[in-house]
């Protein structure tokens, strides 16, 4: 399907609609997503416009896109997979790590009643918020930081999300969950990561595996190595479609 520039503007939102709903049935209900919430999310937000004008017509393929800075937003199939992992309702407070372009956080605010979202890279957290803003988004709060230190003054979350792939998940987000709260974060080295889900269950964390095919996870985002004391880098770099890292 191609967008032209002599389309009306009714005419290019359709578009964008079709191919929205193109990409949750070939890229993600046909690859086990079947969370309506999730489904209807990732049908609605427009993830063209959380990619830079050049890229948009690229927006809904199964892919990463280049959203400047070194970082990427995620393929779709990521994006819904770990939406769905961390089971929402409509009352949970989420805390996502890894703001980039704001994509994520908008599927998750369609879902949620409330999301937190901590970007390490100033002028991105900027973007996304204004980017958020001027899209209606009014249940996401952006803000400039360290994600690995979590929001203390925000906890217990019903669920956290990390974009980044790490040796393993920072204590301080686990210590920030609330009881039966879940967290969802790719983890492990650099060339065996595993999609992890925790679930807080009294004073401890029990961790599953979630099974996601390493080529996607590799798709997702660079791999960070263990991070000096009191800093956790997000580091969203696209890989190389050849190699597939």
């Amino acid at each position: 399907m191609i967008i032209t520039a002599d389309m009306s503007t009714r005419d290019e939102e359709d578009t964008w609609k079709r191919l929205r709903q193109r990409m949750a049935a070939e890229q993600l209900q046909q690859r086990g997503i079947d969370n309506p919430h999730v489904l209807q999310a990732m049908r609605t937000v427009p993830r063209h416009r959380f990619v830079p004008t050049e890229l948009q017509t690229d927006a809904y393929q199964d892919m990463p896109l280049p959203i400047g800075r070194g970082q990427t937003i995620s393929q779709p199939y990521i994006v819904a997979r770990m939406t769905a992992l961390l089971n929402l309702t409509a009352t949970d407070s989420v805390l996502e790590v890894g703001t980039g372009s704001g994509y994520q956080a908008a599927v998750l605010a369609h879902i949620a009643r409330r999301v937190f979202t901590i970007e390490c890279i100033p002028a991105l957290a900027q973007a996304a918020a204004e980017r958020l803003r001027a899209f209606g988004v009014e249940n996401v709060k952006v803000l400039p930081g360290d994600g690995g230190a979590g929001l203390p003054q925000h906890a217990p979350f019903p669920a956290i999300l990390v974009s980044a792939a790490a040796p393993r998940v920072p204590q301080p987000l686990l210590n920030q969950l609330a009881e039966g709260g879940r967290l969802v974060a790719p983890v492990g080295p650099r060339h065996r990561q595993q999609l992890q889900r925790w679930v807080k269950q009294g004073h401890r964390c029990k961790r599953l595996v979630a099974p996601t095919s390493s080529y996607d996870l590799r798709r997702l985002s660079n791999w960070v190595r263990s991070p000096p004391s009191g800093m956790f880098t997000m580091i969203w770099s696209t890989f190389s479609k050849l190699t597939g890292f």
